[in-house]
């Protein structure tokens, strides 16, 4: 049941998640430093509870000052991560919540859902049709509820959440002559939210004007290089990767005005599913941590595709650092780590 407006927690209950230098652990010696910033260690497993619990508590907040007199519930549209967020910062908060999952959902999400106490709904191919239905249900919702919509990843609010994990590199956890030697920020790219996080955190910190943002999407989810190639925001008629939570039908305009106007240079490219599964298989076995293959993409570029990194930062000197977002995520577990394994295994013998 949900609590009164005036009972609700006021804070918000995303961690500050760990930067771990592993230069010195990674299978293949790097160039430079190598940091990763740890998002899985998240409560709800991934990056995604930052932006999400900001544009929740915002809104409590803002109904608060309005002394709204309605029963505030959540409404998310999420085959995933950021569905999970929703339904975990629901009950932190003690509003109810429902999410609408596409049908290819996997059955281990949805029980994770409904373990937060979320109410879900099949709907749809995709997270599209998902997120049209939702809207669609909220048109006719009772009079005497007030809804807190969310979109995975397009909305400001969900951009300044995510901007605390550069705040805390760059105040808290590197020294500022450090600071000034990140040369990039690697992360994996589907929708644009944890790029426009990140590009926002860069620029509302002491950032060097050199340091850059290396976005890393897998081919069979290509929507950031395919908007590129465009020159404006469409949707794709479909995404297929086996990493699921890149599969985004399109960018937010944000990420495209990023990419092109922005003072800090992104640079961008793609690997193919199985270089994300070898990601992910070589964090594993190096950390005994699983994560899925959206942070598996990010993580090749310091395991099994460093030459990414070298071509895109041939002058990299020792004293440099790049600093990998490790999102995390909660759609593969330790069975489904042994399963990449046997598909690699098989792709191999081909």
């Amino acid at each position: 049941m949900s609590l009164p407006i005036e009972e609700l927690r006021d804070s918000q209950p995303f961690i500050k998640t760990t930067l771990v230098e592993v230069t010195k652990n990674l299978p293949n010696k790097p160039p430079c430093r190598i940091f990763l910033k740890n998002e899985y260690e998240q409560p709800c497993g991934s990056f995604k509870l930052r932006g999400i619990s900001n544009l929740i508590y915002r809104l409590i907040q803002k109904a608060k000052k309005e002394k709204i007199d309605k029963t505030l519930y959540v409404f998310a549209s999420s085959g995933g991560n950021a569905g999970l967020a929703a339904a975990y910062l629901a009950r932190y908060f003690r509003i109810g919540c429902t999410v609408v999952l596409p049908t290819t959902s996997k059955p281990e999400i949805i029980k994770k859902l409904q373990s937060y106490g979320a109410k879900t709904i099949m709907h749809g191919k995709n997270i599209n049709e998902a997120d049209g239905y939702l809207k669609n249900m909220m048109r006719n919702i009772d009079l005497n509820i007030y809804p807190i919509y969310c979109h995975p990843f397009d909305n400001p609010l969900i951009w300044e959440g995510h901007s605390s994990l550069v705040d805390e590199i760059y105040q808290e956890q590197l020294s500022y002559g450090d600071s000034q030697k990140i040369k990039s920020i690697v992360c994996s790219v589907g929708g644009g939210g944890l790029y426009n996080g990140i590009m926002k955190g860069l620029e509302q910190n002491r950032t060097n004007k050199d340091t850059s943002l290396m976005l890393v999407e897998t081919n069979q989810a290509p929507t950031l290089l395919e908007t590129i190639k465009a020159g404006e925001v469409f949707t794709l008629d479909s995404v297929n990767s086996l990493a699921t939570s890149l599969a985004c039908s399109y960018l937010s305009e944000q990420s495209l005005d990023n990419y092109y106007n922005s003072k800090f240079k992104t640079n961008v490219d793609s690997i193919d599913d199985l270089d994300a599964i070898q990601g992910l298989i070589d964090f594993y076995n190096n950390t005994g941590v699983v994560v899925e293959p959206a942070c598996g993409t990010a993580l090749s570029l310091v395991y099994n595709r460093m030459d990414l990194l070298t071509k895109h930062y041939a002058n990299l000197s020792p004293d440099d650092i790049i600093v990998v977002v490790a999102c995390g995520g909660s759609c593969t577990n330790l069975e489904g780590v042994e399963n990449f394994k046997k598909m690699l295994n098989t792709t191999c013998k081909l």
